[in-house]
């Protein structure tokens, strides 16, 4: 009457030990946007493109150093190029020699550079955003200015955002989960 119930317990099978019996495939950590991998240097690519077209574009004209968000714009998009370039090459040589970029303090320090540059591109496209509004819209002197070229150059500054985005969020995942 007191004898005890016989439980059943599903036991896993040991993982694999020899590296040839590992499964082929993408592990779960190796989400495609990641540093290290072909989406990461697409991302990093893309980010250093498009903040490389919004200094260009808003270097070519003569008239930006007169308004500060225009100078802010061309400072935070200097360092984005700086930022997207150096990363972008260490992606290179990570897909290179095949190596795993999710060392604790590397994603800790791609996560906060990404954070770091996503903040002051942002600010520095909303800004120049609202400056391209009151002279288009507001005070209606578009002719006197190069208009064109700032819009030009906040849309490229956003588009490097919207790149960079996702490199932010997956790095601060990464590290968040570890």
């Amino acid at each position: 009457m007191f004898a005890s119930r016989p439980a059943v317990h599903p036991v896993e099978a040991p993982p694999p030990t020899d590296p040839v019996e590992q499964p082929t495939g993408v592990l779960m950590k190796d989400l495609p946007g990641m540093p290290g991998t072909a989406g990461g240097l697409g991302l990093r690519v893309a980010q250093f493109a498009f903040a490389g077209v919004a200094l260009a574009v808003m270097a070519s004209t003569n008239d930006f150093p007169s308004v500060s968000a225009f100078c802010y714009l061309v400072a935070a998009t200097i360092l984005q190029c700086l930022w997207s370039f150096s990363l972008a090459i260490v992606d290179v040589y990570a897909l290179l020699v095949k190596r795993c970029l999710r060392n604790r303090r590397a994603v800790c320090l791609f996560a906060i550079g990404d954070g770091i540059t996503a903040a002051l591109t942002f600010g520095a496209a909303c800004s120049s955003a609202g400056i391209t509004v009151l002279i288009d819209n507001d005070l209606n002197i578009c002719g006197e200015n190069h208009c064109g070229s700032f819009e030009t150059a906040t849309a490229m500054a956003f588009m490097s955002w919207f790149a960079l985005t996702p490199s932010f969020l997956l790095n601060f995942w990464s590290m968040a989960s570890r």
